[in-house]
């Protein structure tokens, strides 16, 4: 199927995740694994920070998501994984406070329930706006990864 190739802007560059929405394989959990080092960086200040930051993550990705999404024509193109990074931020910030294995843990979890996608994810997916379900769905996915690491 010939669909339009999405143009390089800066939606595209955020939506794609630099590029890493491209890889052959694995596009999504590489793009979930670089926001390890963001996580390392915002949560060593207060929580509210990086709570922040992934929220911005969170809105800048509807945006990016739902222009790449227009521009190919595609309710949720398999290249957008902005995603996979603002779901992992928020599982990420959950789970903070327990090491390098604690958020390989969480990392875990969320790459997990954004995979398999059990109830309540699955619904965000229904949602009609691309960009919001793009990202939303990952954002639930992250929040129930936090939540089990938590419990656990």
């Amino acid at each position: 199927m010939n669909r339009p190739s999405p143009s390089i802007s800066p939606s595209y560059l955020i939506g794609t995740w630099f590029g890493l929405g491209h890889a052959s394989r694995g596009g999504g959990t590489l793009a979930a694994v670089t926001a390890l080092p963001l996580h390392w960086l915002f949560g060593a200040g207060p929580f509210a920070v990086e709570a922040a930051f992934a929220l911005c993550v969170t809105f800048v990705g509807i945006w990016a998501a739902q222009k790449v999404a227009d521009e190919m024509s595609e309710h949720d193109p398999q290249i957008v994984v902005i995603d996979e990074v603002a779901g992992a931020l928020i599982a990420l910030a959950l789970a903070r406070g327990h090491g390098v294995f604690g958020d390989l843990i969480a990392l875990g979890l969320f790459r997990l329930f954004d995979i398999f996608k059990p109830w309540p994810v699955i619904l965000f997916e229904r949602i009609r706006h691309a960009g919001s379900a793009i990202m939303l769905d990952d954002v639930a996915a992250g929040v129930m990864a936090g939540v089990i690491f938590f419990i656990l």
